[in-house]
């Protein structure tokens, strides 16, 4: 049996999009089954009471902490040293370094041979 690679690749690269999206709906279902385990509590009762007040505020609030959840990834620069693990795992990616490397090396030495020349005249 043969196997299309390009069809598997493009339909790993739509799951892999769809993700994020399956995120959002993943995050509304927690928050849906924590308000109805909290909604017989002290504070259940009050989100529910005051709805039109409390959905604004634990908006502004999840906002918030998303930010500052970003904010340290930043800092901390984790993302970006996943990215550089992967992206060294990376065949073509490696390849690619690999050439802009020699093209650098490759254009130090023709910088050297025109300074030179014109040292020369």
């Amino acid at each position: 049996m043969r196997v299309d690679k390009k069809a598997l690749i493009r339909w790993k690269v739509y799951l892999d999009r769809s993700k994020m999206y399956i995120g959002y709906i993943n995050l509304f279902m927690m928050v849906t089954i924590f308000l109805g385990a909290i909604k017989n509590t002290g504070v259940g009762e009050y989100l529910i009471a005051n709805v039109y007040v409390a959905i604004p505020i634990l908006i502004i609030l999840f906002i918030f902490f998303a930010l500052l959840l970003g904010y340290w990834d930043s800092r901390l620069g984790i993302r970006s040293e996943e990215m550089r693990n992967l992206s060294s795992q990376n065949p073509i990616q490696m390849e690619i370094l690999t050439t802009i490397r020699k093209l650098k090396e490759n254009q130090e030495i023709l910088l050297e041979k025109i300074n030179k020349i014109e040292r020369i005249r």
